[in-house]
């Protein structure tokens, strides 16, 4: 049964943060494919994978995809 978008909204999903070599830093986070976004610095790049992650979360729950749990062992869901 699908839970309301607060729900998902709320879950923690770990997040890579990557120093690219030329510059700049990638954020992604792993349990939602394509949640991905670039910054100039580290903590740029991870407030801007916040507003990924809740548009992944929106868009997906918008048209009923399957949207993941967070792979984090011993998490309450």
């Amino acid at each position: 049964m699908t839970q309301p978008l607060e729900h998902y909204l709320k879950l923690h999903y770990p997040a890579t943060l990557v120093a690219e070599p030329e510059g700049g830093y990638t954020a992604l986070i792993p349990d939602l494919p394509g949640c991905v976004t670039v910054g100039q610095t580290g903590d740029q790049a991870m407030e801007m994978l916040e507003d990924a992650r809740h548009l992944w979360l929106e868009t997906a729950y918008q048209y009923g995809d399957a949207i993941p749990l967070p792979n984090i062992a011993g998490q309450d869901q």
